[in-house]
């Protein structure tokens, strides 16, 4: 199986390239050398032949029994590679070296090579080829030395061809540098990261690439930018004449005295009261997806739970809503507006959804958690997870514009959380539950504990 990896394919394709070359050439090396070794034997035994043979002549002819076979002795003790004999014509011994075995000597088949199962041989011949000499060496011999020589070239292969492979590897990562960065950069981004991606350094191969790409995000930008403000630019120009239409639906029903016409000016004040609610959500939703949402300072959160839940209750009865919030400050970078949204859509959910004879618990943790729970039915599991999804309501109340967890979803992947939603309530049997985690100081919040500890200690 090929990998999957380009790093991988080219110092596996470069390494088994150059292990295949080194082998092939340290394989016609061997072949040469061991050419070359034949070559080199085969002088060495002519030579030893023509130097011996004119000594062995002279020796022969000034003794008085010239058949008489004489073994020379060794000077000192050595090892003998080249052995020889030299006989007459009726193949009688006359001179041998002194380790020569005449078994393993052949008949003289004239001047040149010879060679058996285990010898090789050179002969030559003196006095009209009366006096023959034949020089043999051991096949094992050669074969000795051409396979140390072989191991000469193949054991050095076993350290470079490791160590190459290793370069090649380290050559590799190293050229391949620009691409990891370029492949880390699109990893560690977000879906909704839209910014173009860098192409310094990136190899002209994939440059093209990296430009088609960071053009496709252009225009993915600008066509998300153009829809959100369209959203947020509609909303915003429908408040006035939506604003306008209610007052004058609010006068129609205080001056006419027909019960009818009264009954169908208040429907169409909660018409545009209900139309009124979506432009907000609309706005809120533009804000959600493209303002900044964490800043450069921090804020207790606590306030802006507090503001948004008391302008809340004006609307409600006093005991509708539970808040509870810990007596440190919750301090967090994140856009108090972005959060009031957050909170403002998490509760009004809660209270258009929840049971009415229970009321609605608002808790913020001291590390962030921030959670809003409601009595009422179990919304089924397959429900449970499209009520994030835009335009989607709960089956069982219509009035709903089907975007209040959408947007508080919207923000919460954009600050790195997750709205998580429970039905039922956990431990419980039934009801709501919306979570999420906020990003908060812990250093300030460490202090704020520290402060409140010592002033309680006073």
């Amino acid at each position: 199986m090929r990998p999957r990896s380009l790093q991988a394919r080219l110092g596996l394709s470069l390494g088994i390239v150059l292990t295949i070359l080194w082998i092939v050439a340290a394989t016609l090396t061997a072949v040469i050398v061991q050419n070359e070794v034949d070559e080199v034997f085969d002088s060495a035994l002519e030579e030893t032949a023509q130097r011996i043979l004119p000594l062995a002549v002279m020796e022969i002819v000034g003794r008085d029994d010239a058949e008489m076979t004489q073994r020379l002795a060794a000077i000192r003790e050595h090892d003998e590679y080249f052995t020889y004999v030299v006989r007459d014509t009726e193949e009688r011994v006359l001179l041998q070296s002194h380790t020569a075995d005449p078994a393993v000597f052949p008949a003289y088949d004239g001047s040149g090579f010879q060679q058996t199962k285990t010898h090789r041989l050179y002969n030559d011949a003196a006095l009209q080829g009366t006096i023959r000499i034949t020089v043999a060496e051991p096949l094992v011999h050669r074969a000795a030395i051409v396979r140390e020589i072989q191991l000469g070239l193949g054991l050095p292969l076993l350290i470079v061809i490791p160590g190459a492979l290793a370069a090649i590897v380290l050559a590799v990562r190293t050229s391949l540098g620009s691409l990891h960065r370029f492949r880390s950069s699109l990893e560690t981004r977000s879906a909704r990261d839209l910014s173009p991606v860098a192409t310094d350094n990136l190899p002209s191969e994939i440059g093209p690439v990296a430009a088609t790409l960071n053009s496709l995000l252009a225009r993915l930008r600008e066509a998300f930018e153009a829809e959100r403000s369209f959203a947020a630019n509609a909303a915003h120009e429908l408040r006035t004449p939506l604003a306008g239409a209610i007052a004058q639906a609010q006068r129609l029903q205080a001056e006419t005295r027909d019960p009818a016409a009264k009954a169908r000016a208040a429907d169409i004040e909660t018409t545009l009261k209900r139309l009124t609610r979506f432009s907000e959500r609309l706005m809120q939703l533009a804000r959600a997806e493209g303002g900044r949402l964490r800043l450069d300072q921090s804020h207790d959160l606590r306030t802006t739970a507090r503001i948004v839940i008391e302008d809340l209750l004006r609307t409600t009865a006093a005991d509708r809503i539970e808040l509870k919030v810990p007596e440190v400050s919750v301090l967090s970078d994140l856009d108090p507006d972005a959060f009031g949204i957050m909170c403002r859509n998490l509760v009004e959910n809660a209270l258009r959804h929840g049971a009415e004879a229970e009321p609605i618990s608002v808790s913020l943790a001291e590390d962030g958690t921030f959670t809003v729970t409601n009595a009422g039915p179990v919304v089924p599991e397959d429900a449970l997870s499209r009520l994030t999804a835009r335009f989607e309501r709960d089956g069982m109340v219509s009035d709903g514009s089907g975007l209040g967890l959408a947007i508080v979803a919207a923000i919460a992947a954009r600050i790195g959380s997750q709205l998580i939603l429970h039905s039922p309530r956990p431990g419980l049997k039934s009801g709501f539950e919306a979570r999420l985690q906020l990003p908060v100081s812990v250093p300030d919040r460490a202090a704020a504990i520290s402060n409140l500890a010592g002033r309680a200690g006073r």
